[in-house]
């Protein structure tokens, strides 16, 4: 390769990223429009974490107890920011399906656009929509007394990680909503996703339950960035002493990264497979 012709692959380089880009932000773009013309659609999303915050917390919280003592309140706060974030890939699935019933994604398939656009654009939209959901729930918290006792920088970690946990999570939701073959499909793993969040950390200590049943619930990666958001908040923390338990803030990391690693190729590559 000469030196003239660099700047010209530069060039074209660039130009292939600047537009993968752009498509990627028009994909958004379209995704968040969605909710601004259909405000119910958020309302729903938000209302139920609401309405389970005030039912755990007021209804069932004089009969819920700590193992090594603390305010029930305090201790449910980080495990239902992070229920929020995860059923929230159910939310992604539903949309994705929905797209591809109306024949939306065949259309991006058929447009000059980056492939990747499609994908990266969706998970950028939900995470702006986790943000939001995070926060108002986070406002919902302080309103009935909950406190982040560790401190700014910790509390900023704490809901680092809860987002990471979503962001993971949201190429799951792809996946599901390019492989179920309707809305309806969709909605029905409803029934296997919340038994997921609630055999967790989240509303019970995983050392009140039955052996094996607790066991599950330490390994559930949910329990993990429970745990690791309770230590960072300042939150009462009913750890087990198990090794999974000890090490959460580690674990709260690791996993996120293995289920993106093993879910985002499978989502692209479910997405390029389609209408073959």
């Amino acid at each position: 390769m000469t030196a003239l012709e660099l700047p010209a692959t530069t060039g074209r380089e660039r130009s292939r990223a600047y537009w993968a880009l752009a498509d990627c932000w028009n994909v958004t773009r379209r995704s968040l429009t969605h909710y601004q013309r259909q405000p119910l659609a958020i309302v729903w999303q938000l209302g139920f974490p609401i309405i389970s915050v005030l039912l755990y917390g007021y209804v069932f919280g004089s009969a819920m107890r700590v193992p090594g003592g603390g305010d029930y309140r305090e201790f449910l706060m980080p495990g239902m920011f992070a229920t929020t974030m995860t059923l929230g890939f159910m939310n992604t699935a539903m949309a994705v399906v929905t797209d591809a019933g109306k024949g939306v994604i065949d259309r991006f398939r058929s447009m000059p656009m980056a492939p990747s656009a499609v994908t990266a654009g969706r998970g950028a939209a939900d995470l702006v929509v986790a943000s939001a959901e995070l926060a108002i729930l986070a406002a919902t918290a302080l309103a009935i007394g909950w406190r982040a006792d560790g401190g700014p920088p910790a509390a900023v970690a704490a809901f680092g990680l809860l987002l990471l946990l979503r962001f993971s999570l949201i190429w799951v939701g792809v996946w599901i909503g390019l492989l179920v073959p309707n809305a309806e499909s969709a909605g029905g793993l409803y029934a296997i996703a919340f038994p997921v969040t609630m055999i967790s950390s989240a509303m019970v200590a995983p050392s009140l339950m039955p052996g094996w049943l607790g066991t599950v619930a330490a390994w559930n990666p949910v329990s993990s960035t429970v745990t690791a958001a309770r230590q960072l908040f300042g939150n009462p923390v009913a750890g087990g002493g198990t090794w999974i338990e000890e090490h959460a803030l580690l674990m709260a990391l690791v996993w996120p990264l293995v289920i993106t690693l093993v879910f985002l190729p499978l989502a692209v590559r479910r997405f390029q497979r389609l209408s073959r």
